[in-house]
């Protein structure tokens, strides 16, 4: 199969049988249970007694406009069914003229099962997921849907596990919500994680941030921030849009090659998802700059600059971004991978070609489709 545009970002829904056929029975009573909102839509309630979660901006439908845009209301059969069921995507595709999409869970349903203090329930709930998109929703078409496997948080061992797992079945890399040893920081005992990362080709995504248990609370947002100060829980909640990714990815690109992790694994493919390029060519300024600087006191011995480092092992995912793309030699033309973040409202449906000729109007053909396939098919081994 040839591919002109793969999005290296896009999301399901949980369909709405997914936890009755994939999750075992001894763990249904603390499954998610769809209930109603506030306006009569479907929503996911995630812990007794806390707000039902809507589907509203994580799902869209044909003709949608802006003025549309709000979390309640939206029910399962009513929005594109191919937010939950494959075969359905892959007509979806065809509509926006998207070839492939590699595909991310919802975090807020991964957050429920992740941060339980019952290691059983955790460990199942991750599984079942992983098992629905390997066996379920990618077997309707595995060269166009690549799912990435979700990784649990229950010490390095079993993180590994899950990745050997996940790749006998198919799935294409995994996504890390927490560091392998499950703290607020890498150490020393992730090595054996980046390892057998780096053996079996597996690339690691991480979708804006990574946390540790003992800092996060369990799932209980309804997707609007509370108000703060002078700002109002809309306003609140589209800063949080506004910088979505900035306030951590920075900071834990830093810290994978400061730390000298591609010295040790030089081959490991790690991926920034959906914090965008186009604030990268400083980022990587100063990040040289102030290594080269400090290094001595600091004592941070590393075989290339920062930057070099960063070409060679991290690549980025970016939706709307017309900067960037305007900077993609400073950024890096093979660290960049076009996306859409389709179903949720980011997305521009059925329009995706619409915007993306445009973002790339008058760019080399070459650099074009590196950026909007060839880097995403390399990565994934799609070619």
């Amino acid at each position: 199969m040839s591919y002109a545009l793969i999005s290296a970002d896009s999301h399901i829904v949980e369909s709405p049988d997914l936890w009755e056929k994939w999750l075992p029975k001894e763990f249904m009573q603390k499954a998610p249970k769809l209930v109603k909102d506030a306006e009569g839509g479907d929503a996911w309630q995630y812990r007794p007694g806390t707000p039902p979660v809507p589907l509203g901006l994580v799902t869209t439908y044909p003709g949608r406009t802006y003025e549309q845009f709000k979390w309640t209301g939206a029910k399962y059969d009513k929005v594109n069914k191919g937010a939950y069921i494959g075969s359905e995507r892959v007509k979806e595709q065809k509509i926006d003229g998207v070839d492939a999409e590699v595909l991310y869970p919802s975090q807020r349903t991964m957050r429920h099962f992740m941060l339980d203090d019952e290691p059983d329930f955790h460990k199942a709930g991750i599984q079942a997921y992983n098992n629905w998109m390997a066996k379920e929703y990618m077997a309707a078409d595995p060269k166009r849907l690549i799912g990435l496997a979700q990784m649990p948080n229950l010490g390095v061992e079993a993180m590994i596990a899950e990745m050997k797992r996940a790749k006998t079945m198919g799935m294409r890399g995994v996504i890390l919500s927490s560091w392998p040893n499950g703290g607020t920081a890498m150490t020393l005992d992730d090595n054996a994680f980046w390892a057998e990362a780096e053996k079996l080709d597996m690339p690691v995504s991480i979708h804006l941030g990574v946390q540790s248990k003992q800092g996060a609370k369990p799932q209980t947002s309804t997707g609007v921030m509370e108000a703060a100060g002078l700002l109002s829980s809309g306003a609140k909640t589209v800063v949080g849009y506004s910088c979505a990714g900035l306030d951590n990815m920075p900071v834990i690109i830093a810290e994978t090659i400061l730390g000298g992790l591609f010295d040790r694994f030089p081959k490991l493919k790690f991926i920034s998802v959906e914090a965008g390029a186009g604030w990268v060519p400083y980022f990587l300024e100063q990040m040289d700059d102030r290594y080269y600087r400090n290094r001595t006191w600091a004592q941070v011995d590393l075989q290339m600059l920062p930057s070099d480092y960063f070409r060679r092992n991290w690549l980025l995912t970016f939706v709307r971004d017309f900067y960037g793309v305007r900077n993609r030699h400073a950024v890096g033309l093979r660290s960049m991978m076009w996306s859409t973040d389709y179903p949720h409202h980011i997305c521009d449906w059925p329009y995706s070609r619409r915007v993306a000729n445009e973002m790339f109007d008058g760019v080399p053909e070459d650099e074009r489709y590196a950026i909007c396939a060839g880097n995403a098919a390399a990565l994934y081994k799609l070619a």
